[in-house]
């Protein structure tokens, strides 16, 4: 039975890792206020995923509770690829979330590597929003972590 949680854990990490890459490619194709936004609802999404019971399973329909994982990441992925940047930002909004707590207490090594490029992703997102002189740029991590 370890084995077996071992490769889904591995296959597990790659399909995240594999939409990582194209999430991160759609953030770098935004102008710098739509990462302002982006900034902004990734926080929002991350606060209503922790107030869940299950976290790592926000955006997932009820009825698919128990499966291994949820379906907000694929939810997410699928919208990010949108040609509509409203839809593609909260896409993505919804799959940083999503991946973030997933990953959050992994302790398979691909899983903590998806967790380290995730948070890499939003402390870049992090950045730009100081950048643009926001002012609660510096609690914007603290915040999604008390949330």
């Amino acid at each position: 039975m370890r084995l077996l949680t071992q490769l889904i854990a591995i296959n597990r990490a790659r399909q995240l890792s594999r939409q990582l890459r194209d999430i991160q490619g759609s953030i770098q194709a935004l102008s710098r206020q739509n990462k302002t936004r982006l900034s902004t609802l990734t926080l929002r999404e991350i606060g209503q995923a922790t107030r869940c019971d299950f976290p790592h399973l926000y955006g997932t329909p009820p009825e698919e509770r128990y499966l291994p994982w949820g379906q907000g990441t694929e939810i997410g992925y699928v919208r990010a690829r949108s040609e509509n940047v409203e839809v593609a930002i909260r896409g993505i909004a919804l799959w940083l979330a999503v991946a973030y707590h997933e990953t959050k207490d992994a302790r398979q090594g691909g899983l903590q590597n998806v967790y380290r490029q995730v948070m890499r992703q939003l402390r870049e997102l992090k950045e730009v929003r100081r950048e643009g002189g926001a002012t609660t740029a510096d609690s914007w991590m603290n915040e999604s972590a008390a949330a």
